[in-house]
């Protein structure tokens, strides 16, 4: 390539690993002209969905189109392989069987008689192969759209999906946003009652909650069909499944169809860095062979996670998963997708053990550059303009170039998560009193991040929810909670202190930490207990699966002021957009006050987190002379807060101030945060 990559141009501290980075472009761009030259185009080869698996089509037979159903699977470890289920009363006999390709792939065609199809909607069925040993196996398809659980044995079983009346999406799909504002949800786990919560519970309750909250994005969580609840979705077996037990994909498609009509967009977490070990429901020794779509042998095992590990060398695994995003973007509107555990997926060594990343690392052997080629059509993919969809990465190392488009020689991600933030927070509040807070720490970490490369920024997440850990308001308040959140009578001191810092934790989050923000269901109001899916460890109780939206209904309770402000919070952002704006100008880190201040884009935070020091005519540094006026204080008696600041507007003067031109003198009282913007 004659022309150095922008990526490099940018950061010269890459120019030591620039054949590496051209090599992996190189091994990408191989790969893409493969699969052209095989396939006519990336596109095509991604609907791959509509021809393998069990699809409604029409074949000649006799010189006439028949209308039936096709199944093709690919499994060159079986010498034969048939379909049966429900439509021939399971007996093998009788089953079809299918014809195998030179390539292993084998496929059939069940006409309809009489004009009605054999296979009924609802109807069951599996495969069975014959191996060259001549074993015979009972599986599930790799491509089925729809699985239902057995309770009896816990596995997943292949169910027909084709109701006469598909439901159709009415509503167009919104702009992909500026700036994601993320509602990480579980379908689940959205109501207060002890159960499984459905879609259609989702659509009716959490998609106008989130519209009024001021979230324009939806994350989607353990949609991907997984028999074990309590894995968070983490653990898939059947990739092309919406999980059943929230309902039907119709079900899903109108969830999402009603987030569209609410200009929201939807994102699904999708796991495509491992597979569940199940082999009977799963794709796991689907063909009896230990390889297949994953890696045989102990690389084939995650050293921690239990779970199987793909081979992204293998072009029917890039099939398989590249089939599978568009699948989901086209047959369900989805509009983007967070791809769980990179880390993960783009190390030979998983992340496990490795607690130091740097240049050498990223572009040592330790790298999976199959699995980094994957990444990178996968995001060729998605952004063409047929699916214009968006991407985040989960990754801990801060792999260069994630986020750096594939011309410029990056990865392509639109996004990764700033895992770095909600990391901040559990140690600070983990291992240090208020009087510890050190302002200057908090202020590089939240906006320490590549340069052109966008972060989602976030103060806690799932992760932070399960048992185990502990969230925000719970490391904050802890049992206070249980007894302290009514307004019917003083705060103690606990929940004062939690209530003031769980805002200023959140806000300074939002201003300074990323491109984007997210929460996780319920920790925007403070959501006081863990969560933990019923398993046999606490008796299969549903008592701390569950979201309970009821608190913050309740007026009388404390909740509805962190809800109150984080609804501020996002209005404010949408009114004065910091998000998409260059990264803070920090303007004060002052230690021994415990006061940070700092400019994005219009407006200036100022957070003073000293434990028990309020400040009088304090100076703050500003860029240009003018009236400033206070859009969000955390004081607030609507946020619970206690009013202390009367003045809503300061004039600044020319006087030299944090390497300013110009100063504002303000009261800021202990553990409040302010956000002005200059109004003339």
């Amino acid at each position: 390539m004659s022309t150095k990559l922008q990526m490099i141009v940018d950061d010269p501290y890459l120019e030591p690993f620039a054949a590496t980075i051209y090599g992996r472009q190189k091994k990408t761009l191989d790969v893409l002209s493969k699969i052209e030259h095989n396939e006519g185009s990336l596109e095509e080869f991604a609907n791959s969905y509509k021809r393998y698996g069990l699809n409604r089509t029409t074949q000649k037979e006799n010189g006439k189109e028949v209308e039936g159903w096709s199944i093709r699977e690919w499994a060159p470890n079986f010498k034969e392989m048939y379909l049966f289920g429900d439509f021939n009363k399971w007996d093998r006999a009788t089953a079809i069987k299918l014809v195998r390709d030179e390539f292993g792939t084998h496929s059939g065609f069940i006409p309809d008689e009489n004009g009605e199809s054999r296979i009924k909607h609802l109807s069951k069925i599996k495969v069975f192969g014959i191996t060259y040993s001549g074993e015979r196996l009972d599986r599930i398809p790799t491509y089925h759209r729809y699985c239902v659980l057995n309770p009896k044995t816990s596995s997943m079983e292949a169910v027909v999906y084709n109701p006469e009346h598909p439901y159709i999406p009415t509503s167009p799909k919104p702009k992909i946003p500026k700036a994601l504002k993320i509602y990480e949800s579980h379908v689940g786990i959205c109501t207060p009652e002890k159960k499984i919560a459905s879609y259609d519970e989702f659509r009716e309750r959490i998609v106008p909650y989130c519209k009024k909250v001021g979230y324009n994005t939806i994350q989607l969580m353990a949609i991907m069909e997984h028999p074990y609840y309590a894995s968070f979705g983490y653990q898939v077996t059947n990739f092309f499944a919406a999980s059943s037990r929230f309902g039907t994909p119709d079900a899903l498609k109108h969830l999402i169809d009603e987030c569209h009509k609410e200009g929201i967009i939807v994102l699904l977490d999708i796991v495509h860095s491992h597979t569940s070990a199940n082999v009977v429901d799963g794709i796991n020794m689907f063909d009896g062979s230990d390889g297949h779509y994953l890696l045989a042998g102990e690389q084939g095992k995650h050293p921690l996670w239990g779970s199987r590990l793909f081979n992204y060398n293998n072009y029917e695994t890039l099939r398989f998963l590249l089939s599978n995003v568009k699948y989901y973007a086209e047959e369900f509107g989805f509009d983007g997708f967070r791809f769980d555990g990179v880390t993960s997926m783009i190390y030979t060594h998983h992340g496990v053990g490795a607690h130091t990343f740097d240049y050498a690392h990223y572009f040592s052997p330790n790298a999976n550059e199959d699995a980094l080629t994957y990444l990178s059509l996968v995001n060729i993919l998605v952004h063409r303009k047929n699916m214009n969809c968006v991407t985040v990465a989960e990754d801990v190392s801060g792999y260069a170039g994630l986020c750096r488009t594939f011309e410029d020689g990056g990865i392509g991600f639109d996004y990764r998560l700033a895992m770095s933030c909600p990391d901040l927070w559990v140690e600070y509040l983990k291992t240090k009193k208020d009087e510890e807070w050190n302002v200057n720490h908090i202020g590089f970490v939240l906006n320490n991040r590549r340069w052109k490369e966008k972060a989602i920024a976030y103060a806690e997440c799932h992760d932070q929810a399960l048992v185990g850990d502990k969230t925000i308001s719970f490391w904050l308040m802890d049992k206070e909670m249980y007894t302290g959140m009514s307004c019917l009578w003083q705060p103690s001191l606990i929940i004062d202190r939690g209530i003031a810092l769980h805002k200023m934790i959140r806000l300074v989050t939002c201003m300074l930490g990323g491109e984007g923000y997210l929460t996780f269901m319920g920790n925007e109001f403070g959501h006081p207990e863990w969560l933990d899916f019923p398993r046999e460890g606490n008796g299969d109780s549903f008592h701390y699966c569950r979201r309970q939206y009821n608190l913050v209904e309740d007026h009388l309770l404390r909740y509805k002021f962190l809800l109150a402000f984080e609804r501020e919070m996002l209005h404010l952002e949408d009114q004065y957009p910091w998000l998409n704006k260059p990264n803070a100008y920090i303007s004060k880190h002052n230690e021994g006050d415990h006061v940070l201040a700092f400019q994005r884009g219009a407006v200036i935070g100022i957070f003073n987190f000293h434990y028990e020091k309020s400040f009088t005519g304090y100076g703050i540094g500003v860029k240009e002379p003018g009236t400033y006026k206070i859009i969000l204080n955390s004081d607030s008696s609507e946020f619970g807060g206690y009013d202390r600041i009367t003045s809503q507007e300061y004039i600044s003067q020319p006087i030299e101030c944090d390497g300013l031109p110009n100063q504002i003198q303000i009261y800021i009282p202990c553990r409040v945060a302010i956000v002005l913007t200059k109004i003339n």
